[in-house]
Formats: structure tokens, C-alpha cells, sequence
């Protein structure tokens, strides 16, 4: 045999891996997550004990009128007006999901699978704008459909985005008319 070929064949792997330090850190990793989400889960508690005091959501009319848009899409979240980062969570509407938005003339219909539905009954609708984000979720400018609406003492932005967003146009000016309008019959009356 060449000297070369005993070199190789001599040669030998050490013993590297200490199992025992190996499964304390993936142990030690796996709390340290758990106690992340944790933390995250009581804060999200805690941010919807802090807004208790937030009334039921309506529910729509039984017979709200004949259907002036309709959209399918998704809901962002909502927060208090003006402060996109301040979600609310309360009477379920930190619950991001899919979302069938109906106009009538008695208001908006918010229909969601897997969450709590809700009515913004005409009245209550203050506002219709395009913006870019809303806590959990920001866009392009103008990706976002947000409407404010008051709801008890608060006035809320709710997010959502159609799976067609060049309807977010359409849905921003018919709401505003209808604020409109509702605002001048208020004032004759």
C-alpha cells in the first residue's frame, strides 16, 4: 500500500454531536416559543377585556331592501378611527375572514364564514375612503377599502378587501352618497 492510501484509510470522524446538549437546546427553544404565543394569546385576552364595554353588534333587518352593491372578499380587522395600529378585538371584530359586504339602503351588511356577522345600519355609516393599511395588514395605496361607522360611543375603521379591487372605487362613492343623502333628509327633517 502507498503511504497515501493509509493516511485516508486511517483517519477517523470524532464524535461530535452532544445528544444530550442538542435536545436541551431544541427543549429549551420549544418553551420559549410556547411562552411567546402565551404572552401574545393574553395580551389579545386582555385587549378584549380592556374593550368589554363595546355594545353587541346589530344583526341586518329582515327585510333590508333590494341590494344596491355587493362584494366578496376579505375582512382586515377593525380599529378605532383614525388609529390604524389600535385594533379592536371585542364582539369578535379582530377576527380576520373572508367576507360577503352587502349594500342596501337600510346599510352594510357584513357577512363572514367562521365569525360574527354584523349590520351597519345607514345611520351609523360616517365615512367610505381607500387607504393602504390597518393593523395586521397594509397594501399598496388605495388597497384597502375602510369604512367608518359608529358603533355605541366609538367610531370604528373597519378594513376590507375585495377580490376585485377595482371595485373599492364604486363601493367608496356609493357609501359616501349615502351618507350624503341620509345627512341631508337628517337636517330637513
Amino acid at each position: 500500500m502507498t503511504p497515501v492510501l493509509l493516511l485516508a484509510a486511517e483517519k477517523e470522524s470524532a464524535q461530535v454531536t452532544d445528544w444530550a446538549a442538542r435536545i436541551g437546546w431544541v427543549v429549551g427553544l420549544g418553551l420559549f416559543v410556547a411562552l411567546v404565543y402565551w404572552l401574545m394569546r393574553e395580551g389579545w385576552k386582555w385587549r378584549g377585556t380592556l374593550q368589554g364595554d363595546l355594545p353587541e353588534l346589530p344583526t341586518a333587518p329582515d327585510d333590508p331592501g333590494p341590494e344596491k352593491l355587493s362584494l366578496n372578499g376579505r375582512y382586515h380587522g377593525s380599529t378605532t378611527a383614525g388609529q390604524w395600529l389600535d385594533r379592536i378585538v371585542a364582539q369578535g371584530l379582530g377576527t380576520r375572514s373572508r367576507a360577503a359586504l352587502t349594500l342596501t339602503d337600510a346599510g352594510l351588511d357584513v357577512v363572514r364564514p367562521g365569525a360574527s356577522d354584523f349590520f351597519v345600519p345607514v345611520a351609523q355609516l360616517r365615512e367610505a375612503r381607500l387607504d393602504k393599511g390597518i393593523a395586521g395588514k397594509v397594501l399598496t395605496e388605495g388597497g384597502l377599502l375602510i369604512v367608518t361607522w359608529a358603533h355605541g360611543d366609538r367610531l370604528i375603521d373597519s378594513g376590507f378587501r375585495s377580490d376585485h379591487a377595482a371595485e373599492h372605487n364604486e363601493w367608496v362613492e356609493a357609501i359616501n352618497s349615502m351618507i350624503e343623502t341620509n345627512t341631508r333628509e337628517g337636517v330637513e327633517r
